[in-house]
């Protein structure tokens, strides 16, 4: 039996999951809800939850434990910013919402490792000729 690295390669199907959960959810915005209000902000979680799992899968396939924490912070976020925006307007939990400037704040940390990942890689990588 060869022992355990530390490699989660889950990531591409928990964005699978995540992407079309995204659809659905945007979808449900489109065709299910009356209140306009609701609508703009389930539509607006559906969107921000699409581009930060894009930029989960980017993460997922850089180098180094730094893009790995990225991937935990977009993870995070999502649950917490568009989950909670979900919870509030489709299940009617107005209490959820009360967690999404932490989601935000994960979301933003994600973009800030994701780039410090970047930036790391490629002082590691730059060998002068």
């Amino acid at each position: 039996m060869m022992p355990l690295k530390y490699s989660f390669s889950g990531w591409i199907v928990i964005a699978a999951i995540l992407g079309v959960l995204g659809v659905a959810i945007g979808a449900i915005a489109a065709h299910a809800i009356a209140d306009p209000k609701a609508i703009a902000a389930v539509e607006k979680a559906a969107i921000y939850q699409l581009i930060h799992v894009l930029a989960l899968l980017f993460a997922s396939r850089q180098p180094g434990r730094v893009a790995k924490i990225s991937c935990w912070f977009f993870l995070l976020g999502i649950t917490l910013f568009c989950g909670s925006i979900v919870l509030k307007y489709l299940l009617g939990l107005h209490s959820a919402t009360a967690v999404a400037p932490s989601g935000g704040i994960c979301l933003m940390l994600g973009w800030v490792f994701l780039g410090v990942s970047s930036v790391q890689h490629r002082k590691h990588s730059f060998r002068p000729s």
